[in-house]
């Protein structure tokens, strides 16, 4: 099994995230809404980890710790998904090349079992990047 994989990450809004947020950005629902990453079940197995496995995601941009699930959609394999927030902010360009929008489509990632990690809430997650 490998330590690590690469992925193409994605990125986008979910109804759980929007719920989440208006309740407040603050709140651990909205950590448990935003701050996964969806993995096809072939990718959960080559890293040789369960559903619920924290994980950290890192792309030249950054990175961050994430709880691993199995993917609502697919099968996908080599696709990773994280809905739209801090933690996505993380690790995509945050180049928004004059649209106001960063770059949340097509991220290269990599992607390792890090079961010891916290995911942080998102001030947390805001706090450390600055």
């Amino acid at each position: 099994m490998a330590e690590k994989i690469e992925l193409n990450l994605i990125s986008g809004r979910t109804i759980q995230q929007g719920v989440s947020m208006e309740a407040g950005k603050e709140k651990p629902a909205y950590r448990d809404a935003c701050g996964i990453i969806e993995l096809d079940p072939a990718d959960l197995k080559a890293l040789d980890i369960w559903h619920g496995t924290n994980v950290r995601v890192s792309s030249e941009f950054g990175s961050v710790i994430v709880r691993a699930i199995e993917a609502t959609q697919g099968p996908h394999p080599g696709l990773g998904w994280i809905p739209m927030g801090p933690w996505a902010n993380r690790v995509v360009n945050a180049n928004t090349y004059s649209t106001g929008m960063p770059t949340f489509k097509g991220t290269p990632v990599v992607v390792e079992a890090a079961p010891e990690e916290k995911v942080l809430g998102s001030l947390e997650v805001i706090e450390e990047a600055l």
